[in-house]
């Protein structure tokens, strides 16, 4: 969660500026144009893409982050085998790479494919940082989740080449809790069993703190922040009629589940308790699995507990791969781009760093079912929201977080409460009078 928050507070402190600079040859580099990009190949039978031929004597360069340079090492090495083009591997952080891009791409200088997360496509698209996925368009929006393909496109074109998603959703002890509460009624009837505030034990615990966790009391009911799958910063959907019925229903559940001020449930709080085998459930993300899972627990996962009778719905990431506008080689990068975003490197993916993949293929591979914990989050996913990539997202976080706080500590009215945020991105957003 946390680096999802990062990438997203980065992309909106970005200023993209026309930056020149000189290559190895002594000229600037200008993006690939249209008539150098395009492929020649076309579409073969049956609705197979046929083969996209790669520039003569093509080298490519990938940023990807160093954890994952094991896995990366081992896919491009087979698509050597398979193609005959070399690929360095520069070890550049996700939540770096559209910064770095902004400055190295028009010098000559980045990276021919990257990997990042889809809520800087608000700063890498309007910047003319990207290709759009174009030859690979149909593949790729046929083998991957649909809120994959959703997340990596930016203002209804594709550009992103799906890797990995991830969401939060329940994880609990199961020397506590036989079988997860289908609803969060279900979850309060079990806190007036369990609750012993005295003693540090808990029914379930979510960083009240945090509106990425927040939102599925917003979304559950039909209240989202950016209209237009995140895009468009002019609708927001936070202060709607349903919204309120969310955050009324937020507020109902301190006295029954959490008698205590946000700000004092922190992730290592959290944490502590549930190791220690006194919180019975946690809302969290798949980050934290392992740590669990080596303090000797038997955990379960299952899709987060309905909310007012309605599925709940999370926000969830998408990492994928994309292709540099600037790049030298745009169809060879287009093949590797293509080549790691397969259902044969999500699933290496997975097996060397536990990668969820978005895949629906690789989702279905017994790997995948047989590992209780993975099945729960991408059953999550399927009911999730991608986190907006419209710039103005950076605007949203504080406002919002702090209209949850006033309703959850000092029970303020949860309609003037978003009303007051909502003015507050609008104002932050270019002074939009409130409606």
């Amino acid at each position: 969660m946390k680096k999802w928050l990062v990438m997203t507070l980065l992309a909106s402190l970005f200023v993209v500026t026309a930056c020149g600079g000189s290559n190895g040859g002594g000229n600037t580099a200008a993006p690939t144009s249209e008539a150098s990009a395009e492929p020649t190949a076309s579409a073969g039978a049956g609705g197979e893409t046929a083969e996209l031929e790669p520039e003569e004597g093509a080298s490519l360069v990938v940023w990807d982050s160093k954890s994952e340079r094991a896995y990366l090492e081992e896919m491009t090495k087979k698509f050597t085998e398979q193609y005959g083009i070399p690929v360095k591997i520069e070890e550049v952080e996700g939540p770096d790479q559209v910064k770095k891009l902004t400055t190295d791409g028009p010098a000559g200088l980045g990276a021919d494919v990257v990997s990042f997360a889809h809520d800087n496509l608000g700063t890498a698209v309007p910047a003319g940082l990207l290709l759009p996925n174009d030859f690979f368009e149909e593949q790729t929006r046929k083998e991957n989740s649909e809120v994959a393909v959703n997340a990596v496109s930016y203002d209804g074109t594709l550009y992103g080449y799906p890797r990995s998603v991830e969401t939060y959703t329940l994880i609990y002890n199961k020397a506590l809790v036989k079988e997860a509460p289908k609803s969060f009624d279900d979850v309060v009837a079990f806190a007036k069993t369990y609750n012993d505030p005295a003693a540090n034990k808990y029914a379930i615990m979510w960083e009240l703190g945090n509106f990425y966790y927040n939102y599925m009391f917003i979304a559950s009911n039909g209240g989202y922040v950016y209209g237009d799958n995140g895009q468009n910063a002019e609708d927001i959907g936070l202060n709607n009629d349903a919204a309120v019925q969310g955050m009324t229903y937020f507020a109902s559940l301190k006295e029954s589940l959490l008698p205590m001020n946000s700000g004092d449930i922190t992730y290592d709080i959290k944490k502590g308790l549930f190791t220690s085998g006194s919180l019975a459930m946690d809302i969290n993300g798949p980050w934290t699995i392992g740590e669990y899972k080596n303090a000797g627990l038997d955990i379960g996962v299952a899709p987060l507990p309905t909310i007012n009778g309605n599925s709940t719905v999370s926000f969830s990431g998408v990492k994928a791969w994309y292709v540099n506008a600037y790049s030298k080689y745009p169809k060879a990068a287009r093949l590797l781009a293509n080549f790691l975003g397969s259902k044969e490197s999500q699933l290496l993916d997975f097996k060397m760093t536990g990668a969820i993949p978005a895949n629906k293929e690789a989702a279905n591979d017994p790997a995948i079912q047989n590992d209780e914990a993975t099945k729960g989050f991408l059953a999550q996913f399927n009911n999730s929201q991608s986190m907006p990539t419209a710039p103005e997202m950076g605007n949203v976080w504080t406002p919002i977080g702090a209209a949850f706080a006033d309703v959850w500590n000092d029970g303020k009215d949860p309609k003037a409460a978003l009303d007051n945020a909502v003015q507050q991105i609008k104002d932050a957003n270019g002074g939009t009078a409130a409606k």
